[in-house]
This record gives structure tokens, C-alpha cells and sequence, in this order.
């Protein structure tokens, strides 16, 4: 019994996870998309004050709905927290007790507990409550998106660089904050009296908003305004330019791991030692495909080749169908010979694929002629059986 729970258990945590790539994962994704979406829908158009009785109470039983499913999902994940590998060797108590004061279960917990007062006093009678309640969904969707742990990341790869951008924008915004009140205050004492109201200006300027409600006079004044404007385009652009390359790398570096985790299960591969298989990660493209996709049609032309990471396809030859499953490969004839696809490829489970296009092929083959030697020796066993079989020449695809 207690190895059917941890089972069920694990299984959950796993679904449950936003990374999951399952079925079950996808389709618990596309729910809670639709749940959040509906509650965030019904908690905006609740906020109007001309809204029909009955239509008030419609979206009190949304947000009700809504809040429900999402107190359900906070006791699962709860209940799930001890199948998390960063709590391992912890007890389950204590590890619940982690995951409940984590930034993720404490947002959880926020967003269920507003939505059960809002229904109490009648959506729509407290407007600045659903507002509230608003926000804190949204607080919850930014955490279980896995690009905030990227953006995490990132800004803490270039926080060196980040500072020394920073430090140049305070510096500029005091030094343009103190010309400009040297330059103003007796002119425009009420805007530019103090420096509390300089720093908006440079603020609203070096940020190039540029609101307009305080504006320089006298010439001192316009000549540091021009400044700051140009300083704030260059401070931003530095800004926007490190975030953007540090976003780049990033995702880079999970595109690698991502290959190489679905590389790994493919024997062709691994058969070929480190240093050859990380040459070949870098080539390779990850595709995930439902069940029933046609991946390939016959007659079509073909610039690429696909390796079965997971699942299994259908190959849909003249006299009879095959089978190909994890470790099976499909499609060098189109780039071997150059000839069309001579069969159509269809998934009869969700599978993921290793793409690899023409061009990076022929360049592996220069590189790595073993890779190329198994692929050949493969499609010349399926020549002579296609033959000996009576069915269309040129392979398999």
C-alpha cells in the first residue's frame, strides 16, 4: 500500500511539474492556462459597477471554479513536495514545510485565500479586493513559468556587468539632478527647488519617458536635459544589449543539456564516445510530435534525417508497414542519395525526435565518418531487404 502511494505520489509531482513533457503534463498545462486565463477574465469584467445582478453572480461561481481548482492544485502539490529531488534525504514533513515557505507555495497559498473573500462579499462590490486578486494570480503564473528561473539565472550570470550599468545610471541621474537645480531653482523654485523634485525630472528623462510636466528653462537647464537624454539611450541600450546576450547563452546552454539528455538515449550515439557525441548535440534538433503525425510524406523532398529519441513511428512502405522505435533512425536515403521520400513516416505515439538537416549532415561526414559509416551500412540493409521484398528502391525514405 505504501509503495502504491509513493507511486501515485511520484507520478502526480510529475504531472504537476511545468517542465513535464507527458501527455498528462501537457494537457495539466493547457488546464491550468484555461483556469488561470477564465479567473483573470471573470476578475477584470467583475470590477465594473453597472454589471447585471445575475451577471455578477455568473462570475462569482467563475471565480469560485476557478479558486477551487487552484486550492486543489496547492493540497497536491503539498501532499507532492517529498518527490521533489531538491528535498531529498529530508523527512516528509519537513519537506512540505520547505515547499510551503517557498516563494512558489507561498504565492500558491496567496492566490487561493482572497479569491473565497471576494466570493463571500459578492464579486464586483470590492473592486480594489479583485484587483488585488488579480495580481496575485498573475504572481502566480510568473513563478511557475520556467523563463523566470532563466531571467534568475541570467541576472545572476552578468550581475557584474548589470552593476557597472547601474552604477553609471545613479551617477548620471544625481550629477544631472544637481546641475539642474543649480541651474533651475530660481527660475522654476516649485519644480526644481529642492532635489527630491530634480531626481523626477532626471528620472522621467534618463529614462527617456519623457512625461513633460517638468520641463528646464533656462539654457544651463536645456544643455543637461540634452545630456540625459542621450545618456539615457546609450545606459538602456548597454542595459537591453547584456540582458539580450545573457538570454542568448542561456538558452543556448539548456538547448545543449536538452539535446544531449535525448542523444544519450539513442545507441548509435552513444556508441561513439564523448568528445564525437558532443559535436554532434550541437547539430542536432529536439522535435516533439503527438501521436498519428505525419512527420514525412512520400514523393516529398527531404533535407533532413531523424533519430527516435523516444516513442515510435510507422513506416508506410508499398506491401506492408514497419515499426521503428527508440534507437531506429529514418530518412538518410533522402540525404545519401538525394532522391524524394519513397514512404510516408507517421507516429503512432507521442515521439521525440533528433532532427538533423542536410547541411549539418555533410559536414559531420567530414568530420565524424563513423557516424556516417553506421548510417550507410543501415540504408544498404535496407536497400537489399526493400529489394529482396520486391518494394520501391531507394530505402526507407
Amino acid at each position: 500500500m505504501a509503495a502504491t502511494t509513493s507511486t501515485l505520489r511520484a507520478r502526480v509531482h510529475a504531472t504537476l511539474r511545468h517542465s513535464d513533457n507527458s501527455q498528462s503534463g501537457r494537457r495539466w498545462r493547457a488546464f491550468h492556462l484555461f483556469a488561470l486565463g477564465s479567473g483573470l477574465i471573470a476578475v477584470a469584467v467583475s470590477s465594473v459597477a453597472s454589471l447585471p445582478e445575475a451577471a455578477a453572480r455568473a462570475l462569482a461561481v467563475v471565480i469560485t471554479l476557478v479558486a477551487a481548482v487552484f486550492l486543489v492544485e496547492y493540497a497536491l502539490r503539498l501532499w507532492s513536495a517529498p518527490e521533489s529531488p531538491r528535498y531529498g534525504g529530508l523527512s516528509e514533513g519537513r519537506a512540505r514545510l520547505r515547499w510551503a515557505f517557498s516563494a512558489t507555495g507561498l504565492i500558491g497559498l496567496l492566490a487561493i485565500v482572497p479569491a473565497f473573500a471576494i466570493t463571500v462579499r459578492a464579486v464586483g462590490a470590492e473592486s480594489n479586493i479583485a484587483s488585488i486578486f488579480c495580481i496575485l494570480w498573475i504572481l502566480k503564473l510568473g513563478v511557475h513559468a520556467p523563463a523566470m528561473g532563466t531571467l534568475a539565472r541570467v541576472i545572476s550570470n552578468e550581475r557584474a556587468t548589470l552593476s557597472s550599468v547601474l552604477i553609471v545610471f545613479v551617477i548620471v541621474l544625481v550629477a544631472a539632478a544637481t546641475a539642474t537645480h543649480f541651474f533651475e531653482r530660481d527660475s522654476q523654485p516649485e519644480l526644481f527647488g529642492n532635489l527630491p523634485s530634480s531626481l523626477w525630472w532626471a528620472v522621467v528623462t534618463l529614462t527617456t519617458t519623457g512625461y513633460g510636466d517638468v520641463v528646464p528653462h533656462t539654457v544651463g537647464g536645456r544643455m543637461v536635459g540634452s545630456v540625459v537624454m542621450v545618456s539615457g539611450i546609450v545606459v538602456l541600450a548597454l542595459m537591453t544589449g547584456i540582458l539580450a546576450t545573457g538570454f542568448a547563452e542561456e538558452e543556448r546552454r539548456r538547448e545543449y543539456l536538452r539535446v544531449w539528455d535525448q542523444v544519450v538515449k539513442v545507441p548509435m550515439f552513444t556508441e561513439l564516445g564523448t568528445v564525437t557525441l558532443s559535436e554532434i548535440v550541437s547539430k542536432l534538433r529536439v522535435r516533439h510530435y503527438p501521436a498519428r503525425f505525419v512527420v514525412v510524406r512520400r514523393d516529398e523532398a527531404g533535407d533532413s534525417m531523424f533519430f527516435i529519441s523516444e516513442g515510435e513511428v510507422e513506416v508506410r512502405l508499398p506491401r506492408e508497414p514497419v515499426r521503428l522505435g527508440q534507437g531506429g533512425f529514418f530518412g538518410e536515403m533522402a540525404l545519401l542519395d538525394r532522391l524524394p521520400r519513397s514512404a510516408t513516416i507517421v507516429t503512432t505515439q507521442p515521439t521525440t525526435l533528433l532532427v538533423l538537416y542536410a547541411s549539418d549532415f555533410y559536414e559531420i561526414a567530414a568530420h565524424i565518418p563513423s557516424l556516417v559509416a553506421a548510417v550507410e551500412k543501415e540504408a544498404r540493409r535496407r536497400r537489399q531487404e526493400n529489394e529482396a521484398a520486391g518494394a520501391l528502391t531507394g530505402g526507407m525514405t
